[in-house]
């Protein structure tokens, strides 16, 4: 069995940064002296990244960001791991280190954020007949695991949330609203969102489902399938109770939850596919790929 020496870190927090240029070269030199691989985004209002590297470079890395007064507050959510779950280190600026789309109507969150519920506090509200649980992530995550109960809306990024709660305001007029994501950063704004939108009773689970996982309390509870990451595990799991698969292969439609790309480049597109059928589809997400990578690859052999 392969020892767990890594660690994969995940961390957020919207603080102030004067100088986030300056800060996008210091956290490259500080990852690559600590041989840290990862995707870490800098913006004025904060930072949001998630990094792997050997456990010893991890933590060496957490008690340089705690020992900046800016980070001291900053909560990283740690996962034991044989490997790299990254294959190389990129760190960017941009104007928001999670973008709703709000331009002049956008806000800081830690001017307003929805009530913060921690893992048992969630189980609980959940159980209630006057609360509607919003997934705030993207359809592919949502089909690999939720929540059991959970509303995804009707989008296809998460820019498009403020128009969908314009639109479906009737619907949530009344409702104590439960927010979550993958790790909370997402919900920091939409929850805050839905505040200045005017809803009173607004909420949103501390730590997102990786937390939620975590707690020895919960155990994962009430989580249907496995939660979405955006390294090279694509899933981890969360529900110790009672775990289900609620994916099913694109193909043949068997329980699955092996997410591939289509071999053919052009689409490129995840889809779930069960072992026997990437087999026998040769990792194709379809026949009219299939055929479309055929066709193109004859096409560049005869003007080669």
């Amino acid at each position: 069995m392969a020892t767990e020496s890594y660690n994969v870190l995940l961390y957020y927090l919207y603080t102030p940064i004067e100088d986030p240029g300056a800060f996008v070269e210091d956290q490259q030199v500080l990852c690559e002296s600590l041989g840290l691989r990862g995707r870490i985004l800098v913006a004025a209002e904060g930072l949001n990244g998630t990094v792997s590297g050997l456990i010893a470079d991890c933590e060496s890395y957490m008690r340089s960001m705690r020992g900046d007064s800016r980070f001291s507050e900053m909560a990283f959510k740690v996962d034991a791991a044989t490997e790299h779950a990254f294959p190389k280190l990129s760190v960017k600026l941009r104007p928001e280190v999670v973008s709703l789309g709000l331009g002049e109507e956008d806000f800081f969150p830690r001017e307003a954020t929805g009530a913060y519920l921690e893992p048992a506090e969630w189980r609980e509200m959940m159980e209630r007949d006057d609360v509607v649980v919003l997934d705030a992530r993207n359809n592919y995550e949502w089909e690999l695991g939720r929540f059991a109960g959970a509303v995804l809306p009707d989008i296809d990024s998460f820019r498009e949330l403020p128009t969908w709660v314009r639109h479906h305001r009737e619907e949530l007029e009344g409702k104590k609203i439960l927010t979550y994501c993958t790790g909370g950063i997402r919900c920091e704004k939409f929850s805050g969102f839905l505040k200045r939108e005017g809803f009173e009773e607004v909420y949103q689970l501390h730590g997102g489902i990786v937390n939620y996982g975590k707690d020895r309390t919960v155990r994962g509870e009430r989580f249907e399938g496995k939660c979405y990451v955006f390294d090279e595990r694509i899933g981890v799991e969360v529900n110790e109770v009672d775990r289900t698969v609620v994916g099913q292969c694109l193909l043949c439609g068997v329980s699955c939850d092996r997410y591939l790309n289509c071999a053919w480049s052009p689409c490129n597109a995840q889809y779930f596919c069960c072992e026997a059928c990437e087999r026998e589809a040769t990792g194709y997400c379809s026949p009219v790929c299939h055929e479309a990578r055929i066709i193109g690859f004859s096409v560049r052999s005869t003007e080669g």
